[in-house]
């Protein structure tokens, strides 16, 4: 296996997604930084900081220069950081040194770098909201369809009370609509230009605000009047984000791997995984891919928090932590969203399961609504104790609840108390109201 399955040949079926990863090759670095460094230069020349001729050619060249990652390894590894060696490989393709002197001019490499993350950030953002919209448009006609489907709750992985399939649905997509507000909102935190300097201070520069100010709006991204190089709360964000997102999708391959489980079937993916053993087999893996990526997002995710602490105006260690960890972050959030998509377009409920699995023939699912009938006349303690010692016996006796309700208190239409229906609550309502605000997306 490859050091991450994410760019293993061999797993890349299984984690691998080609759109984003194709956002976080070398090859890709290199083209980002370079169109921040030719953008950059355009700019100064426009404003006058550098000679206007030499801001036009370093553009254009930044656009057209080939240059081979692979030749910047050697440098890198003594600098740690790429933009010095990227600085020599320009000068050396282009051969042009009147104008290639201006190349990176009164900025750093932190500037630069990070700027060229966020470009790409960008592109993963819009790909994520995409995703998330087709997931929600999925799950809502869904719920919507499902919304009076009577299913047994469970807590603890007990059969608890009644709800329905599409209030199931409706928990799965609810968190997602949250999620996808949650992306507006840090959108501008996320991506913004960096560009103040050595140390944040922009010592080299006059009309630094001015400059960066056009930078930002030539990359179409936010503006930064504060230096963001050891501030690393939008990266940190950004990964938390990602981790609530692989989390809420973790949640829904949890519970499809339990509603599919051999002895309650109460669900069907339409498709699965073959056993290389046992011909009967249909392995749920893409629920089981979803569990797995949440777990591994929010490992990585304790790195990126624990890089918010990066000493003083620049921080190597800490940098060096964000580079490890948030591509692979980025990658784990990918795959789980294109895994979801497929279930969510392919998920159907099986009704007659899910309608037996409701009740066993005693009936036991029916106790607290029991208990709640018993208040008109008794006490609630008293009613709940009366119902426990009830089930008791139904434990040990397997005479339905029903039946010895019906015998303990006459008075009681059990036939309208111990139906599914009687007892679905608000979960209806749930679904129908998720999958109304489904519709917008």
């Amino acid at each position: 296996m490859a050091v991450t399955p994410f760019d293993s040949a061999m797993f890349r079926g299984l984690f691998g997604d080609d759109e984003v990863a194709r956002l976080f090759t070398d090859s890709a670095e290199v083209r980002a930084m370079l169109l921040v460094e030719g953008a950059l230069a355009q700019a100064q020349g426009e404003i006058g900081i550098i000679p206007a001729e030499a801001g036009a050619f370093i553009k254009r060249a930044t656009l057209e220069v080939q240059i081979d990652p692979s030749g910047l390894s050697a440098e890198t590894g003594v600098n740690a950081v790429v933009v010095p060696a990227l600085i020599k490989a320009f000068h050396a393709a282009t051969d042009a040194p009147k104008h290639a002197q201006y190349f990176h001019w009164g900025a750093t490499s932190q500037d630069i770098i990070d700027t060229g993350l966020v470009l790409r950030l960008k592109q993963v953002v819009a790909i994520f909201e995409g995703r998330l919209s087709s997931i929600v448009k999925a799950l809502g006609p869904l719920a919507d369809t499902h919304a009076d489907l009577p299913m047994a709750g469970r807590t603890y992985g007990q059969i608890a009370s009644p709800t329905t399939f599409g209030a199931t649905v409706a928990s799965w997509g609810t968190p997602l609509i949250t999620h996808m507000t949650r992306l507006n909102e840090l959108r501008p935190r996320l991506l913004r230009v960096s560009l103040s300097g050595a140390a944040g201070t922009f010592s080299m520069i006059n009309d630094g605000a001015q400059l960066r100010t056009k930078l930002a709006t030539s990359l179409g991204l936010e503006d930064s009047p504060a230096a963001w190089h050891s501030t690393r709360d939008s990266i940190a964000e950004f990964a938390g984000w990602m981790t609530l997102v692989t989390g809420s999708l973790g949640k829904i391959g949890e519970d499809l791997l339990l509603l599919t489980q051999s002895g309650i079937n109460e669900v069907s993916l339409g498709g699965g995984g073959s056993s290389s053993t046992m011909p009967q087999k249909s392995n749920p893996v893409l629920p089981s891919l979803l569990v797995a990526l949440a777990h591994q997002t929010t490992a990585l995710n304790s790195a990126i928090q624990g890089a918010m602490l990066h000493r003083q105006q620049r921080d190597g260690a800490a940098w060096f932590v964000e580079w490890m960890n948030i591509g692979q972050i980025c990658m784990s959030c990918a795959r789980a969203l294109s895994a979801a998509s497929e279930l969510a377009s392919s998920i159907s409920p099986n009704a007659d399961a899910m309608v037996n699995n409701i009740d066993d023939g005693l009936g036991l699912i029916y106790a607290e609504a029991l208990s709640f009938a018993l208040t008109e006349t008794m006490p609630r303690p008293d009613a709940q104790a009366a119902v426990k010692q009830l089930c008791q016996q139904v434990k040990y006796t397997s005479t339905p609840l029903p039946d010895l309700a019906a015998n303990a208190w006459p008075d009681i239409d059990t036939a309208k108390l111990f139906t599914p229906a009687a007892q679905l609550g608000d979960a209806p309502r749930q679904a129908q109201s998720f999958a109304k605000a489904a519709l917008i997306y």
